[in-house]
């Protein structure tokens, strides 16, 4: 069966489907500057690299305020955000940190690397099963990769073990049992 619509429905369908992918698009966005964040990292362009993370965060900001506001939430916008924050807040300021400072360390630079992915991926995936839409459980990774990133930018003026010490205070606070108003 073919439908044939007129002018004005054609436009309102296109308006529709426009209007239910914008948070996606800003998510896939945030997603694309945490990519950036890493391509720039692996160039050895750490400041860069930081200010991409930065960026991505307010990206990742307003992704779920605009879904809300136009009210087009979706367990697939939920999914898609948790898997584009692996790469904006989880990837991109591990391999900051580790060109930054931690390969200095050897197994131990890996190791906390190590940790810090894994307690994200594990944030997010109790994020996604939550039921709770009032507050967060945990430190979400987007104020980890923020915190991480700001931390980058002190390497020169902090010493380094306070670094490691923070990194894995941000690390264990994503999978603490604390729990954080959403704003």
């Amino acid at each position: 069966m073919v439908v044939i619509l007129s002018p004005d429905q054609a436009n309102g369908s296109a308006v529709k489907k426009l209007r239910v992918h914008t948070a996606n698009f800003i998510t896939v966005a945030n997603a694309g500057l945490g990519t950036a964040s890493l391509l720039i990292c692996a160039q050895g362009q750490l400041h860069l690299g930081a200010l991409f993370i930065f960026a991505a965060a307010l990206f990742d900001r307003f992704d779920g305020k605009i879904a809300r506001r136009l009210k087009i939430e979706s367990a697939f916008g939920k999914q898609l955000d948790s898997l584009c924050d692996i790469i904006s807040f989880g990837a991109a300021p591990v391999l900051l940190m580790y060109q930054g400072l931690f390969h200095l360390y050897g197994f131990a630079g890996i190791a906390f690397s190590l940790i810090y992915i894994a307690c994200g991926v594990i944030r997010l995936a109790r994020f996604n099963l939550s039921a709770n839409r009032n507050y967060f459980t945990g430190l979400p990774i987007t104020a980890a990769g923020v915190i991480t990133a700001f931390s980058f930018l002190g390497i020169p003026h902090i010493p380094p073990y306070w670094i490691l010490i923070l990194f894995l205070t941000v690390s264990l606070l994503m999978v603490s049992p604390f729990k954080l108003k959403k704003t």
